[in-house]
């Protein structure tokens, strides 16, 4: 669980927006998606694959 204090005097909005980010760096959002939708192993590890294969690219093309 996510806990934000929230200074004395301080703005609720500023508050909300504290805890949107802390809520987007801790992936709880990413691990929600995940466990609402079941994926197979292979498609996971495909992915996975992509993924870097996407970033090795992009390191390549850096490179030159």
């Amino acid at each position: 669980m996510l806990r934000i204090p929230v200074k004395e005097g301080e703005n609720i909005d500023r508050a909300l927006k504290r805890y949107k980010r802390k809520f987007v760096k801790t992936t709880v959002k990413n691990q929600l998606q995940e466990r609402k939708q079941y994926s197979k192993p292979s498609v996971v590890r495909r992915v996975e694959i992509q993924k870097a294969q996407y970033i090795q690219g992009l390191r390549d093309a850096e490179e030159v």
